[in-house]
């Protein structure tokens, strides 16, 4: 009979996963996650231009990237960006005013590549549209001054930009976002505060421009509800990723404290597996949370405090089931009196992507938590 009673509920979860995640989701298969070094690292570990071994993006830690270009001269250092802008722009432990001035360079070729095809008579007219799209987002990029702290153009793309001055801010943090985040939709006039660029905007004016924020869609993100959406391939792939951002932080940056760094939705998953340490984060908050990857937040690192934001009632994040099983689920609820986070009121908020709405209390709290006050 317990047998029979544990099959049922495995059945009745998988059919209740299903039905949140819906079907048209589920024959969308799943997708490949960007791992490894920086485009062009071959042609950057071959180059002995300088007279020098450069050191091996895959395998050098981001204090060993913070030591090399430490020891060169910043002509020498201007030389290995003109080179090679995919890979310094993307080098966690590197300059960063230095990964400011790749990345421009790396934006502004893809641009030119992107607008070469637009006009290649080889290619379909989608192609086209696709290339001018991307040459478009390029473009915004570029605009403005913008501080774009990593590009990468394979896949659907991956970019982070920081607001505020990372050299001088006191205090900083780094938002996570979740499903559907890519470079096209990185930044859009539509959901102003449910994209990364959004949430980071937001919370940079909140601190009063006290704290820098990083808004980094620097892993592959699932597309809509499907199974990526469902399981953790994705989140274990990014929480690497994110372990690395926070450890080239930590050897590039000076700020008071490590980052505060905040979860959205899928990117509370991706927090959760890299379970960050009191050296690589002042806490983590997590909002619009389907789980973390973990049965309770005893789970996660203890010296780093952990916030939950209460659910609105307009947030369908709320209809998932906070399950692990079969390898679908995200774990236990975040806002569950026993899980152990300290509760974060969202008073004011609408919608999954509506914590980070100017006037909220999630919003206000955010700032507070930001910047030390927690």
């Amino acid at each position: 009979m317990r047998r029979f009673r544990v099959r049922r509920g495995i059945a009745a979860t998988a059919v209740a996963l299903a039905a949140v995640l819906g079907a048209g989701g589920w024959a969308a298969g799943t997708q490949s996650a960007v791992t490894g070094p920086p485009p062009g690292s071959a042609a950057w570990t071959a180059d002995t231009a300088l007279g020098l071994r450069l050191p091996d993006p895959a395998t050098t830690t981001p204090a060993g990237i913070a030591a090399f270009f430490g020891a060169l001269t910043p002509a020498q250092q201007d030389a290995l960006a003109t080179r090679h802008p995919l890979v310094v722009g993307n080098l966690d432990g590197a300059p960063v005013e230095l990964r400011y001035r790749a990345n421009a360079l790396a934006l502004t070729a893809e641009r030119t590549r992107e607008l070469a095809r637009a006009t290649d008579p080889a290619l379909t007219p989608e192609d086209h549209r696709a290339a001018r799209t991307r040459a478009e987002r390029y473009r915004t990029l570029l605009d403005g001054g913008r501080h774009v702290l990593a590009f990468d153009p394979r896949g659907r793309g991956q970019v982070a930009e920081v607001y505020g001055d990372l050299a001088t801010a006191r205090r900083t943090a780094v938002v996570v976002p979740g499903s559907d985040t890519d470079l096209q939709s990185f930044d859009r006039a539509g959901d102003p505060y449910g994209t990364a660029a959004g949430m980071a905007r937001a919370l940079h004016g909140a601190t009063g421009g006290q704290t820098a924020v990083i808004a980094w869609a620097g892993y592959t993100t699932p597309v809509g509800l499907g199974p990526d959406a469902a399981t953790e391939d994705l989140a274990r792939a990014g929480a690497t990723r994110l372990t690395r951002l926070l450890d080239g932080l930590a050897v590039s940056t000076r700020p008071q404290a490590p980052p505060t760094v905040f979860c959205h939705s899928y990117g509370s998953v991706v927090c959760g597996l890299a379970r960050p340490g009191p050296a690589r984060a002042s806490g983590l908050v997590v909002l619009g949370s389907p789980g973390m990857g973990v049965d309770s937040g005893a789970d996660l690192d203890p010296g780093v405090p952990l916030w939950a934001t209460a659910r609105n009632g307009s947030d369908w994040i709320g209809d998932v089931p906070h399950v692990r099983l079969l390898g679908l689920g995200h774990g236990a609820d975040p806002t569950a009196p026993g899980f152990g986070a300290r509760p974060v009121p969202a008073t004011g908020s609408h919608g999954h992507s509506g914590y980070f709405a100017p006037g909220t209390a999630s919003l206000a709290a955010y700032a507070a938590i930001a910047l030390g006050r927690g």
